[in-house]
């Protein structure tokens, strides 16, 4: 028998959560580099670090706090889950996956993953928001990797991985605010140093329109057990060799706090459409 490599007590940190924060998260929202003031926008918070749960790791990166916010956005319970955790920062598949394992847990149907990322299609500048139509997985990590986890399939369908139904809720929501929206491909890389201008024109030339070092794991976990998915990058500097400047972090931060208060309209006004649309049950043509 294959034993599983060790990783958090999903259940336990579930439980935990939910005594702190007192009601089941409809859908749980996982915030990506710079994007942290969203969280602001979470009524009645209630905190939970990640340190305060067994089996998980505090965050090692800059614009990642590493915490769970038990809430409400408009009046829909959520779990807000600000900052994240990386395969480039040493963690293993198991730990990596923790975080949407325990929204699940927690009752989350749905999964809103927003990232920071490199823009290579030349109309993603700094600033413009991205929903990821697809994605290319060239961390070559698998998340899925070992016996399979409880509620989850060993082969999980991915000719769709991120719903169609919620991203055309989402397009909606955007007219309304007068948000311009794309969609496009996201390449994850595993990072952590940003890519060169050769790797870049091959990210091009595969069918990558940004680039990025998330959200497909998590995508990957979410699908196996059977997570809607949607997936909103936020353009925080052009890809090595198509801008001016040298890419560094800093950059990164800065133009994600500065767009995210268009990706924070563009939250509230989505996240009570995701939960109606949970409550309508089957149908997802995710």
């Amino acid at each position: 028998m294959v034993e599983r490599a060790a990783g958090p007590p999903i259940d336990e940190c579930a439980r935990i959560v939910l005594e702190r924060g007192g009601a089941r998260p409809e859908v749980h929202i996982v915030l990506g580099s710079g994007l942290g003031g969203i969280a602001e926008r979470v009524e009645d918070a209630v905190e939970v670090p990640f340190r305060d749960l067994p089996g998980f790791p505090g965050t090692s990166v800059a614009g990642h706090e590493g915490c769970f916010l038990a809430g409400r956005i408009e009046g829909v319970p959520v779990l807000l889950q600000s900052g994240r955790l990386h395969f480039y920062e040493g963690f293993g598949a198991e730990i990596v996956a923790a975080p949407v394992r325990v929204g699940r847990a927690l009752g989350a149907g749905t999964l809103v993953l927003t990232n920071a990322s490199g823009g290579i299609r030349p109309d993603l500048v700094p600033g413009e928001l991205m929903l990821v139509d697809d994605h290319l997985n060239l961390g070559f990590q698998a998340p899925l990797a070992g016996p399979v986890h409880p509620g989850e399939a060993r082969f999980p369908d991915m000719s769709r991985p991120y719903d169609r139904k919620l991203m055309a809720l989402a397009e909606d929501v955007a007219l309304a605010e007068g948000i311009r929206l794309t969609r496009g491909v996201y390449g994850w890389v595993l990072g952590p140093n940003f890519e060169t201008p050769a790797e870049v024109l091959a990210l091009r030339a595969l069918g990558a329109d940004v680039v990025g070092m998330s959200t497909v794991p998590e995508t990957i976990a979410a699908r196996a057990g059977g997570q809607r998915v949607v997936a909103v990058s936020v353009v925080t500097n052009r890809a090595a060799g198509l801008g001016l400047e040298a890419v560094d972090h800093e950059e990164v931060m800065v133009w994600g706090a500065a767009a995210g208060e268009k990706l924070g309209v563009l939250l509230e006004g989505l996240v009570p459409l995701l939960a109606a649309d949970e409550a309508g049950g089957p149908g997802s043509s995710g």
